[in-house]
């Protein structure tokens, strides 16, 4: 794992854009990707503010992982004040599991971005989730693992993977068969196009 992080600015859109392979991230970093600001403008983006659910991420290869095309760990670190729990529910707090899920999602999209890829980033689907546990309060920490299946780079860019979320070292979530594809202004997907894309 690389210890060295480059700044989130042109310099590291150039640098990943020319094939230096950075293999960890700061939450600085993170942002900067959702700004547009890491691999450069035209390139598939975190969310910014709230809706980024990811503060790091440790590992990220183009190789390794269960089927040996690429791996990618990360990290969430929990606290009370997170703004989930205040609404869903009150008296009753939990992080949604939507969001476990959406975070699988972000990470598969930048695993695009770093690869290189150029265009926007939307979810194409999942083939199947399951929940046997909850994140709550008093938990420390999230962790992510995606295990990159396949990437297609034809006229469809797409990869798909199997994911983890585990809370403090504890599996709870997983999910096979998620899809991110990048697509530019003009093929942006349209409603009801989704899954005949992702075939």
């Amino acid at each position: 794992m690389s210890d060295t992080h480059a700044a989130a600015g042109p310099r590291a859109a150039s640098s990943a854009l020319a094939g230096e392979r950075q293999s960890s991230f700061t939450r600085e970093e993170l942002i900067a990707c959702g700004e547009g600001r890491l691999f450069g403008p035209d390139t598939p983006r975190l969310p910014v503010g709230p809706m980024q659910m990811i503060d790091r991420i440790t590992w990220i290869s183009a190789s390794g992982g269960a089927h040996g095309r690429g791996e990618m760990r990360a990290e969430l670190d929990i606290n009370p004040s997170l703004w989930f729990f205040d609404c869903h529910f009150r008296g009753d707090p939990v992080m949604p599991g939507c969001l476990g899920l959406d975070a699988m999602w972000q990470l598969i999209g930048f695993f695009l971005a770093w690869s290189g890829h150029r265009g926007m980033g939307r979810a194409l689907g999942v083939e199947d989730v399951r929940f046997f546990g909850q994140v709550l309060p008093q938990a420390t920490r999230v962790s992510y693992q995606i295990d990159i299946k396949r990437v297609i780079a034809r006229k469809l860019i797409m990869v798909s993977g199997d994911g983890s979320l585990a809370v403090d070292g504890e599996t709870i979530y997983t999910a096979k068969g998620l899809r991110v594809g990048v697509f530019d202004g003009a093929n942006m997907l349209q409603p009801g196009a989704a899954g005949a894309k992702a075939t």
